[in-house]
This record gives C-alpha cells, structure tokens and sequence, in this order.
C-alpha cells in the first residue's frame, strides 16, 4: 500500500517520449530527427522531467503515474535515464506503464554527427529490472504480460495494464501502433477486479492504448483492438475511471453505452503545454483537473541562464504549431503558389485547430465555430483537402463536458 491517507492525490503524464542527452551530440542527424518529430520536443526532455520531480519533492502527490511512451523509440538508455531522474524522489511513487514506443522498437537509435546508429532495445526483462520500483511495490503481476496492480491505500486499487504488441527478441521493425490486452492478461484483470470487489476497493484503470474512440475521425491504432472484452469487464464489475495515453491529445469521455467508465485521455508531455492531470482521491469521489507545468519555478540557477527553458511553454508551442503549419502549407504550395497570404493562413488556422484539440481547449460555441467554418481559409482546406472534412468538424466539441476536468461519484 502506497499510502494510509484516505484523502490523497496522485499526477499522471504520458508520452513523454524521452531520449537521453548521452544518446546524441545534438549534431545534424538529431537535428533532422527533430524536424520530423510531429513537433515533440527532443533537446531538453531530460530538464523538463528533472523539474517535475522537483516540483513532485515539494508538493509530495502520493504517486506520479506514466501511461506509456516513456522513451522516444525504446531505447535501454532512455529508460534507464527516466528511471534515474525519479529515483531522486523521497516520498512520492513512481508507477509506469509500456507505450507501444518502448519495448523491443526496431527504431531505437542514437545520433553522432551526420549518423544514426541501433541503440540497445529495451526488453521486457529489463523494462521489469529498470523500473523494478514499481514491481516491487505491486499487490499483484500478471505472468503473460508487464502489468501489475497496485494498492493505493484502503480503498482504491490501480491496474497498470500493458496493451502493446511486441515480439520476443529486438527487431529492426517499426514498432506497433495497434494495441490489445491478451487473454491470458484479461483473466489475470478479472482476478483483480474480484479481489478488489472482495476486499471493497474501488478500481481505476492505467494503459497506453484507449478504451473508446477519442476522435472518430482518427481511433485505428489508438483504440485497443479489443476494447470491447475490457469494457465487459469494466460494466460487469463497475470500474468507473480510466486513463490512457496514446493519441497526444487532453480528452474526456463519459461512460459509453453500457459501460460505467469515464476515460481521460492525457497530452503528451513531451509536446503541446506539458499538460499533467492532478488526481485527488476522497472517500466518496474523485475530482481530475488538467493543469500546464510552469517549469521556471523548478529550474537550477545555472538552468535560469537559457532563456528558452524559461519560456519553455512558448517554445513548445511555437514548435508544434510550427510543425502543423509547415507541414499543411508544404502540400499546398503547389496549388496556390500565387497566394502565399491564404496559404500561411489556412497553415495556422489547421495548426491552432489542431494545437487546441491536443491541449483540451477545444471547447466553442456554435457561433466561434461558425465563423471559423465561415472564413476563407477553413473553406478552401476543405476544398482542397476533402481528407480533412471529418477530421477537422471533430477537433472542436461543443457538448456540455469540459476536457480539462471532471468528477466521479461513488
């Protein structure tokens, strides 16, 4: 048991896909790989995690919770790195759950130079050795797979589960988008879902993969394969919350149908805001608020030098919405070379429509979203980009709902 506190509060952060400083030598073949990185940010990650465990040592939240792409692309380094970063913690407990990104990735590299070289692969022998914090402290393992359980305190239990698919050696592949939790983990779930119906705990879910489809327009991949055998179990046995990973994007979804399970899906760390949820855990409910890290408040003197890890915010989202735009305003070029004013424009509307999806603040009216449907720029997207007409219509929810908090009742 983690804590004795009835009242208590736990952090959860995702993808922050970290590669160690060690790995590179911040020469050109990394500074290609950061250019193609769907603006995640690659120079200053291990800074940017080092923070938070300050912050974590200051305020003490029982527990800060990873659900998954802890690494960029599986490398032992970069892991080993993570572990070492949150080791220095003393009171709070770290809980981590694999991404498809870090076990046995064929793209695990590191960069000297105009080079790339294979880096050692993580396998899950020494995913288990270099968290071996976590397992340590687990209630229950599940043999097939790396998920364990966890015992909060009296009243809840955490189920950490592993929804990648992974081969049994390192590989030179792409790693696995898809996900799916195996039979032999489903069963091991519902032996814990009974014991904690037994011994009167309430459960909450932690994996990378999602549970419900977050935006209809883009779910294969991100949705478990067999989403619908874990939402049997979640309606059967009245498991209420759950949170994963996965799509880079700040998402709440409410119970679905016959399931009772709430979902909160949470941005990447590694990009956007360096949004984290703040969990607080009571008797009777649990209030969820997503909040933005100030990481300035957290540097070391000689950190405070750099001005871009002081305005760490403004460079993430200067390099994400940099990264959507060029990427749109490349295509178009072509097609409207004689009005670049239009392109740069339709470049930043696809970017902030997008940056506001991932960030959560994607809640307009009917009318803010009339008159973005209604400018120039968003008419001739759509007409030129027919691809995007779904997608683009689901990127703004205008339901009662927020995306940055929510309660549960029990």
């Amino acid at each position: 048991m983690i804590t004795s506190d009835l009242n208590t509060e736990i952090w959860v952060i995702s993808d922050t896909h970290l590669i160690a400083d060690s790995l590179h030598d911040n020469g050109q073949a990394f500074s290609r790989m950061q250019k193609t990185s769907q603006g995640k940010d690659l120079y200053y990650q291990e800074t940017a995690l080092a923070a938070f465990a300050r912050m974590a040592e200051k305020k003490r939240p029982a527990a800060i919770v990873v659900t998954g792409d802890v690494t960029f692309n599986g490398e032992r380094v970069s892991a080993e790195k993570f572990a070492q970063i949150f080791s220095k913690m003393t009171t709070t407990k770290l809980l981590v759950v694999p991404g498809n990104h870090d076990i046995f990735d064929g793209w695990a590299r590191e960069f000297h130079g105009k080079k790339q070289y294979y880096a050692g692969e993580i396998s899950p022998r020494f995913w288990k050795m270099i968290f071996n914090k976590c397992y340590r402290i687990a209630e229950s393992e599940d043999d097939s797979s790396l998920a364990y359980s966890v015992k909060l305190n009296s009243q809840y239990l955490l189920l950490m589960l592993d929804s990648n698919y992974y081969g049994k050696e390192e590989t030179t592949e792409a790693p696995h988008t898809r996900g799916g939790i195996n039979k032999e983990q489903l069963k091991w779930i519902e032996g814990q879902l009974k014991y904690a119906s037994k011994e009167n705990l309430r459960p909450i879910i932690f994996m990378h993969h999602n549970l419900y489809a977050h935006n209809p327009a883009v779910d294969r991949g991100y949705v478990l394969d067999n989403a619908n055998e874990l939402r049997r179990l979640c309606s059967r046995y009245n498991v209420k919350l759950a949170f994963s990973g996965h799509i880079h994007a700040q998402n709440i979804l409410g119970p679905q149908d016959m399931t009772p399970t709430t979902e909160i899906v949470t941005s990447s760390f590694g990009s956007n805001d360096q949004g984290y949820g703040v969990v607080r855990l009571h008797s009777r409910h649990i209030t969820y608020i997503r909040k933005e890290f100030n990481m300035a408040a957290y540097l070391t003197e000689k950190e405070k030098q750099d001005y871009t890890l002081l305005h760490f915010r403004d460079y993430l989202e200067t390099l994400q919405l940099g990264t959507i735009a060029a990427d749109l305003m490349q295509s178009d070029l072509k097609k409207n070379h004689n009005n670049l004013d239009l392109i740069r424009k339709m470049g930043k509307l696809f970017a902030k429509m997008n940056y506001n999806f991932y960030t959560g603040y994607n809640h307009l009216s009917e009318a803010e979203l009339s008159k973005i449907r209604s400018s120039e720029e968003y008419k001739v997207l759509i007409k030129q980009h027919p691809e995007y007409r779904l997608y683009l219509k689901t990127l703004y929810d205008t339901s009662s709902h927020s995306n940055l908090q929510a309660r549960i009742n029990y």
